[in-house]
């Protein structure tokens, strides 16, 4: 095997996935190009690779590297250069160069035994001391971890968060109990560990990979929104992933209720393989819900009525029946589910609730899943409200990553009201039940015939099912102006009538493509150029938004955000750890309950800092700081966020977003791309759901055989849910209809 020593000039190519690479490295004659699997790789650092010379056919002479290693510079300008290089958080070039004239030779030995030493430097403080040792660290043992691990198809970002779990015991814990990863580290899943177990030799009917692969079955099928499996399709698809018997998984499957990991239970005559968190979940969403409604309220000593006529009068409108009977319901019941599409006057009764509430003293708080949805809510409201993760104050471990309750801390208020209701998920509405007292009331306010939420559960749908509650369905639409094709199309479409497409002074519009590329040029055009010139008020970023029922292919969500951002942020600047710009638009892909922001701007009484950005919240990036290695992002207008390196995996570009998630949201302008896909992308309620997201415009680009078919679809992904079966036994068996 050949050995090959220099430093490295250029990385040509990257792919951060994979961590293959084709770099330059220059030894003391010549710089040659090189190939391989190069994890956390910099400019700067000096390599020995092992592996042979190849002569390919159309770049000539390679070095296709099998294993390498890295030597830490010794001469001065070395050790700038690598310093310099991005491989240390905290440090760029000008730090980078003040260390080594400050410290010479010995900034290594500095940085990882007497970290302390370096805040002699003028701005270096604590924080930034602590940022580079851990850097420094943290690269170094991912390092050895990769080398170990690379073999297995772990990649880099995969390794880092294996390190984040274990530290430096990781190779330790790995060789111990390969499927220990799928238990414990985000992201990696049973097939990875399995793939590792298998080369350690770890035997396929062996009871801990069985329990391990079940476990990652129910979680596969339930991250897709069920909270339990069908037991005989555990059975079949176990036979299929896992290669074993039938009996064997019957054994392992008992082995894990006896020790209540899981649970059976029959529902509506399905025996179900349930995980204790959705089964608690589930079965205490209906001790709560029971709760309130049985338990009942106070009644109101007030002319509801009468309040209701002063609202009318002093709003200069009038309320139709099933609007009044939301209205009374509301003000009479424990508990009140308000449903309906766009233009049927949800935030009007919203309103005209807060204003006989407010009269009768009653203290009421508002909350919607999203922060885009919560401030909609108080912009139509003029009411303050938050996120339900705000509202009830959820926190996380920072030692177990998971979300933390405390029971004893209730909502201090006589009423809650919760918006855009279809997007919350079990857990979710367990969380924000525990928190409300008994005697509150509780008003849910949504859209049943949109998406589902995200996470598992159909919590709405299931507790209007269920017939236990009052129910009001609003279908008269009030909504009238500039706004009515928007609103009356919806409507066209969710009861299966293709929308009016083009009509004179409309505001929803069909643009034919002859196929997946002419479409997405007549998408960039209408963004860069169309649509601007249309009305010159629009932003192009911030009012536009790109809704599409798929992540991959050429319409997807990769492969636009990459073209967007190419065509509406075009500054190029290369930055060592993140391919984001200044301007992108990005969002947030999970609920970092930890992480701190800052208000840019602020009312009076408002705390200036706090913690919290949670999945679909949108941002624009405002700063990149090399020196260390940080993005900033502003959120909700006045939330400034800095996202250290190794976070940055929680951000993507949102230039475009699946429909999905765009529950909650409303956006000036939507354009939606249009295409024939999976049965399952391509329903209903899902270009419903994009169509109610647009307030001034919508453009729909693309096949409208793809969009005719989709108002015909009907069909959708059947989740297995278990709340609506709990809450129609328990009313049979005390009696109540």
């Amino acid at each position: 095997m050949e050995r090959l020593e220099g430093v490295v000039r250029d990385i040509v190519f990257q792919n951060e996935e994979s961590a293959f690479c084709i770099i330059k490295i220059e030894d003391e004659q010549e710089v040659h190009t090189a190939l391989g699997t190069f994890p956390y790789i910099s400019v700067g650092q000096t390599l020995v690779l092992h592996g042979e010379s190849v002569l390919h056919a159309t770049f000539g002479k390679q070095f296709k590297c099998e294993s390498y290693e890295e030597i830490v510079p010794s001469t001065m300008a070395g050790i700038e250069k690598y310093l310099s290089s991005g491989a240390v958080a905290g440090i760029g070039p000008i730090t980078a160069k003040k260390l080594v004239e400050k410290f010479g030779a010995e900034i290594f030995s500095i940085i990882e035994n007497e970290p302390e030493k370096l805040k002699e430097l003028d701005g270096i403080g604590d924080k930034k001391v602590r940022l580079i040792y851990e850097s420094y660290i943290k690269g170094r043992e991912v390092k050895n971890i990769m080398v170990f691990l690379q073999s297995y198809g772990v990649t880099p970002k995969q390794a880092l968060k294996i390190y984040r779990v274990f530290g430096n015991d990781s190779v330790a814990k790995v060789k111990e109990n390969p499927y220990i990863l799928s238990d414990e580290v985000p992201s990696i899943g049973f097939k990875t560990a399995d793939k590792i177990a298998r080369n350690l030799g770890i035997t396929l009917d062996s009871p801990f990979r069985i329990q391990s692969g079940i476990k990652y079955i129910i979680n596969e099928y339930c991250a897709q929104g069920s909270t339990f499996i069908p037991k005989e399709m555990l059975l079949e698809k176990g036979q299929s992933i896992l290669e074993v018997g039938r009996e064997e998984l019957e054994e392992n499957i008992l082995h894990e209720v006896m020790k209540s990991k899981l649970m059976l239970e029959r529902i509506d005559e399905v025996e179900g393989v349930f995980t204790m968190p959705y089964l608690y979940a589930e079965i205490s969403v209906t001790k709560h819900m029971l709760g309130l409604l049985l338990e009942g309220v106070e009644a109101l000593d007030i002319p509801v009525k009468d309040y209701i006529h002063d609202f009318e009068k002093t709003n200069g409108i009038s309320f139709h029946d099933k609007q009044i009977e939301a209205i009374t319901g509301a003000a009479e019941n424990g508990i009140e589910i308000i449903t309906g599409g766009p233009g049927t006057g949800k935030t009007t009764i919203i309103k005209c609730i807060l204003n006989i509430f407010e009269r009768a003293g009653k203290k009421v708080l508002m909350g919607a899943p999203t922060g885009r949805a919560a401030k909609r809510m108080s912009e139509a409201t003029g009411r303050e409200s938050k996120t339900i993760h705000r509202l009830i104050d959820l926190s996380v471990s920072t030692e177990e990553d998971e979300v933390l309750f405390d029971e004893d801390e209730t909502l201090n208020c006589d009423v809650v009201i919760i918006d855009e209701a279809s997007m919350i998920d079990v857990m979710l509405m367990n969380n924000l039940l525990k928190s409300i007292k008994p005697k509150t009331r509780l008003i849910l306010v949504g859209d049943v015939d949109q998406l589902p939420s995200v996470g598992s559960g159909k919590v709405l749908e299931d507790i209007i099912d269920s017939g236990a509650f009052p129910v009001v369905k609003l279908q008269f639409i009030y909504r009238q102006g500039k706004e009515s094709f928007i609103t009356t199309n919806a409507h066209r479409i969710n009861t299966g009538v293709m929308p009016v497409l083009n009509a004179k002074e409309s505001d929803f519009f069909f643009i034919q493509g002859n196929d997946s590329e002419d479409s997405l040029q007549k998408v960039i055009e209408l963004v860069t150029t169309r649509l601007p010139k249309f009305n010159e008020k629009w932003d192009r970023v911030k009012d536009f938004q790109i809704l599409t029922p798929m992540r991959k292919g050429e319409l997807g969500v990769y492969n636009l955000n990459l073209v967007l951002q190419k065509a509406l942020n075009p500054r190029r600047k290369k930055y060592s750890f993140t391919d984001l710009q200044i301007g992108d638009k990005v969002m947030q892909t999970k609920n970092n309950y930890m992480i701190k922001w800052r208000k840019v701007k602020r009312t009076f009484g408002e705390p200036p800092e706090g913690q919290g950005i949670f999945n679909g919240d949108i941002g624009y990036v405002t700063d990149i700081n090399e020196e260390d290695n940080t993005v900033s992002v502003l959120f909700d207008e006045d939330k400034i966020v800095e996202f250290e390196s190794q976070d940055l995996d929680e951000l993507e570009l949102a230039y475009a977003v699946t429909i999905h998630k765009s529950q909650g949201s409303e956006f000036k302008v939507v354009l939606v791309p249009l295409f024939m896909g999976p049965p399952l992308l391509m329903s209903r309620n899902l270009i419903y759901t994009a169509v109610t997201r647009a307030r001034e415009l919508i453009v729909l680009v693309g096949s409208q055989k793809a969009l005719s078919y989709m108002i015909k679809n009907t069909k959708t992904y059947d989740r297995h849910t278990s709340l609506k079966y709990r809450i129609m036994s328990v009313m049979d068996n005390v009696g109540v209809e």
